[in-house]
């Protein structure tokens, strides 16, 4: 395409040029290359002298915005926030579950059980019964009854190490 007021000059000719001096290294002046302008005053905000230099790595940043959303952790002497904390879980619903014992028995023996049928556990009358919560021993107990109905006494809080080992059972 030519221009109509240099019909000797080919467009074409301009863009060459400028694709040349850029292979060439040469950089485009500042008011040609609106990007370049964007950077350089980019730079010039970024490292200003009374500012100090922002480290090379992009975690600070992140420590910022999180440190801002998510409340840091105390060292627990606040007795009063940590109460607060605990109230906000008190009505989640949990399962608990007495256990009396396990057994395993074949898929014939399984289909051969009828009303009356007895079931041999490998607890032993007068053991301490499992008390599960949503299905992990946190603690073991006894059998009572209290207007004729059944509860459990407990007797033993598991510590996690117990834990760990009747896992095994």
């Amino acid at each position: 395409m030519t221009d109509p007021n240099k019909p000797d000059q080919n467009s074409a000719d301009d863009d060459w040029a400028k694709a040349m001096a850029e292979q060439a290294g040469e950089e485009p002046a500042a008011e040609d290359d609106p990007w370049a302008a964007a950077f350089a005053e980019q730079a010039e905000a970024e490292h200003q002298p009374d500012e100090p230099p922002e480290p090379a790595a992009d975690t600070s940043r992140a420590r910022a915005a999180g440190d801002t959303v998510f409340k840091p952790l105390d060292d627990g002497s606040d007795g009063q926030s940590s109460m607060r904390d605990l109230e906000m879980i008190m009505d989640i619903p949990v399962k608990l579950t007495v256990e009396l014992g396990r057994t395993r028995i074949t898929i014939k023996q399984l289909l051969e059980l009828a009303q009356g049928s007895v079931i041999e556990l490998d607890g032993l009358a007068g053991e301490p019964m499992d008390i599960l919560i949503n299905g992990y021993l946190i603690a073991q107990g006894e059998v009572v009854v209290v207007d004729d109905k059944y509860g459990i006494r407990v007797t033993e809080i598991i510590t996690p190490s117990e834990r760990v080992q009747k896992l095994n059972r």
